[in-house]
């Protein structure tokens, strides 16, 4: 691969990756810009590895991809808080993992895709925070006020 092939990809990885962490850092959450940014970089780094390794007759390009996945879970991990019965940072977690799945999609030259990706991702953690703040924080309310009554 050419170096301005190469740069342009991981361009692509790079600004996918940061808008998914401008929208978490926006919203004061952790993995923001930075770490989404170096996430999806560094996918897309192991996965252009492993497309150089396409033409050789005994090696296994999805063997790297495989383990970027299970890479960035042990990341994931770490930014997961688990205090009683409350459990934070999994939408984070999440999040970090598909920003390697945008890196490498990047990688492999499906710029389409990273939009339409990316789109999904900040939807998700827009509209479905959204839902959870407004519609089921409330039913879990009156749910509760319910409760109190028959006590």
């Amino acid at each position: 691969m050419e170096t301005k092939e190469f740069a342009i990809r991981l361009g692509v990885a790079l600004l996918a990756g940061a808008a998914i962490g401008l929208e978490r850092q926006i919203h004061r959450k952790s993995a923001g810009i930075r770490t989404n940014a170096l996430v999806s970089i560094g996918a897309a780094v192991f996965t252009l590895i492993s497309l150089s390794f396409l033409d050789h007759e005994s090696a296994d390009p999805t063997r790297i991809i495989g383990q970027i996945v299970t890479g960035i879970g042990f990341l994931g991990a770490g930014v997961i808080l688990h205090q009683g019965v409350s459990i934070q940072g999994l939408t984070t977690a999440a999040t970090i993992w598909c920003s390697a799945a945008m890196g490498s999609l990047a990688a492999m030259g499906y710029f389409k895709e990273v939009v339409v990706f990316g789109v999904a991702i900040i939807f998700v953690n827009i509209v479905f925070r959204l839902i959870d703040e407004n519609v089921i924080n409330r039913f879990r309310k009156e749910k509760n006020k319910e409760e109190d009554k028959e006590n």
